[in-house]
C-alpha cells in the first residue's frame, strides 16, 4: 500500500482546522510523507532526512535577512523536505515573499497555517495515520497481522520505536489507556490458552481494565491499562494493598485459582510516560517469570492456585543474576559458602530446614509469629530453630548490621541450587 501523501496529510482534521493555504507546491502535493516534524529555528534542515513535513511557527524566521530566509527553504528542499508549513498572524505577520518565492523555485510545497492549532496535536494525528498505514500494508515481525502480538513482542525485545508509533499500534489492537491509567507488564508461563484465560478473568477482577495480551510459545504476554481511579478501598482488601497497583493484579491473578501457572508481575507505570516506561514493565514481568521458573521460591507455596510473584518480590534475586545466572554463580556460591558454610554443613549431616528458616525470618522483619505461621511449624519449634542457626554462625541472627549479607546470601543460596540447567532451557519467552 502507497504511503500517506502530503495530501492526504492534509485532508486531517488537524490540519484543516488551521485552515491551510497552499502558496507553492501545488505540483507536488502527491509526493509521500515519511513523518511530521516541528522546529522552531531556522537550523531545522539539520535533523531531517528526506520525506518530513516541517512544521514551525516563523519564530526563527522573524530576524532573519532575506538571504538566510532563502537558503532556509533551498536547505530544506535539498534535504528532501515533504513540505513546509509556517504558522502566520503571531510570529510572523505575514508569509514573506522572499519564503514564498523561494518555495516556487524549488518547487517546494508551502503551506500558510492562518489558525492556531498546537502542533502537537498535527504531530500526534498525522504520524499515527502514517503509522496505521504503513501497518495496514505490510506484515509486521514477527508475528504477521496479529498487530497485539507484534507490538508486545517489539515491546518486551525493547526494538527501536517512537511514541506516535507505539500509540498507532496500539490503537489498531484497540488498547487505548485513559489519560493518568497505570500500566502493569505481566507475563504467565502455562499453557497459552490457559494463560489468556487467565489474563481475561484479572481484567474482569480489575473491573475491565484495557488490556494487551498474546500467546507467545512458552508464555503469555499482556500489558494491563488500571484506571486512575482503580484500586479504591473495597470490602475484603487489606489496608494499603487498594492503592498499590502492582499488588491489585497480583490478587486478581490469585482471585481465579487456576493451579499450574506461574505469574510474574511488573511494576507499575504511568501511560503517558513514553513507551519506553512500557518497555520496561513488560521487561521487568519476563525477567521475573524467568527467575520464578528457575529460582526455587523463597517461602513454601500452599500449592492450591498460580505462583504469583512480581520483579519487586524479586529485586534481589534480580540483582544477584544480573548478566545471567551461569556468569555469577561461582561468585555467588563464594557468598554462600563464607557466610552460611556452617549451617550448610550442618544441613549435610542432619536433615533439617535452617538456611530457608533463616531467609523466611529476615523477609519478614525477623517476627516470629510470621516466620512460624509461613513455615508451618509451632514457635517453640522454630525458637529452637533460630538457637541452632545462631549456635552454628556464631552471630545473633537480629544483628541490623548483619541483615543485608544473611538475606543476600539466603537468597543466593536458592539461585546457585535452582532447577537443573535442561529444565530452565525449556522456558521460552518472546526474546
Amino acid at each position: 500500500m502507497p504511503a500517506l501523501t502530503l495530501r492526504e496529510i492534509l485532508a486531517l482534521d488537524a490540519l484543516r482546522d488551521t485552515e491551510p493555504e497552499l502558496v507553492a507546491g501545488e505540483e507536488a502535493l502527491d509526493r509521500p510523507v515519511r513523518w511530521v516534524h516541528s522546529s522552531e529555528v531556522y537550523e531545522g534542515a539539520n535533523f531531517l532526512d528526506g520525506g518530513e513535513l516541517l512544521l514551525t511557527n516563523g519564530f526563527g524566521l522573524t530576524d532573519a535577512d532575506e538571504a538566510t530566509r532563502r537558503r532556509y527553504v533551498r536547505e530544506l528542499a535539498a534535504r528532501g523536505a515533504a513540505g513546509l508549513a509556517i504558522e502566520v498572524g503571531r510570529s510572523l505577520p505575514r508569509m514573506p515573499d522572499e519564503v514564498a518565492d523561494e518555495a516556487r523555485s524549488v518547487g517546494l510545497p508551502l503551506l500558510a497555517l492562518r489558525r492556531v492549532v498546537p502542533f502537537v496535536r498535527i504531530t500526534e494525528a498525522a504520524n499515527r495515520a502514517i503509522v496505521t498505514r504503513g501497518l495496514s500494508g505490510r506484515s509486521v515481525r514477527p508475528w504477521g497481522a496479529d498487530h497485539t502480538a507484534a507490538l508486545l513482542a517489539d515491546l518486551a525485545d525493547g526494538q527501536a520505536l517512537n511514541q506516535p508509533e507505539v500509540e498507532a499500534r496500539a490503537a489498531l489492537a484497540d488498547f487505548h489507556p485513559a489519560p493518568g491509567a497505570r500500566l502493569v507488564g505481566v507475563s504467565v508461563h502455562g499453557p497459552g490458552h490457559v494463560g489468556l484465560a487467565a489474563v481475561d478473568r484479572a481484567v474482569r477482577v480489575l473491573g475491565g481494565a484495557g488490556a494487551l495480551r498474546a500467546a507467545f510459545p512458552g508464555d503469555v504476554l499482556a500489558l494491563l491499562a488500571l484506571p486512575a481511579a482503580a484500586g479504591m478501598p473495597s470490602a475484603g482488601t487489606r489496608p494499603g494493598s487498594s492503592r498499590d497497583p502492582v499488588r491489585a493484579v497480583q490478587d486478581a491473578f490469585r482471585a481465579p485459582a487456576e493451579p499450574g501457572l506461574t505469574v510474574a508481575v511488573g511494576h507499575a507505570v504511568a501511560a503517558g510516560a513514553g513507551w519506553l516506561r512500557w518497555s520496561e514493565t513488560l521487561r521487568a514481568a519476563r525477567t521475573a517469570l524467568e527467575l520464578a521458573l528457575t529460582v526455587p521460591a523463597a517461602e513454601p507455596g500452599d500449592g492450591q492456585g498460580p505462583l504469583v510473584t512480581s520483579s519487586r518480590a524479586l529485586a534481589l534475586e534480580r540483582e544477584l543474576t544480573r548478566g545471567g545466572v551461569d556468569a555469577n554463580r561461582d561468585r555467588l556460591a563464594r557468598l554462600v559458602q563464607h557466610t552460611l558454610g556452617p549451617l550448610l554443613e550442618w544441613e549435610a549431616a542432619h536433615p533439617s530446614d535452617l538456611v530457608r528458616t533463616l531467609e523466611v525470618h529476615l523477609r519478614h522483619g525477623c517476627s516470629p509469629t510470621r516466620t512460624a505461621a509461613l513455615l508451618h511449624i509451632g514457635r517453640q519449634s522454630l525458637y529452637q530453630r533460630l538457637e541452632r542457626i545462631e549456635s552454628l554462625l556464631g552471630l545473633e541472627v537480629d544483628d541490623p548490621d548483619l541483615l543485608g549479607e544473611l538475606l543476600a546470601a539466603t537468597c543466593a543460596h536458592r539461585v546457585v541450587r535452582g532447577v537443573p540447567a535442561a529444565a530452565a532451557g525449556r522456558l521460552r519467552t518472546v526474546a
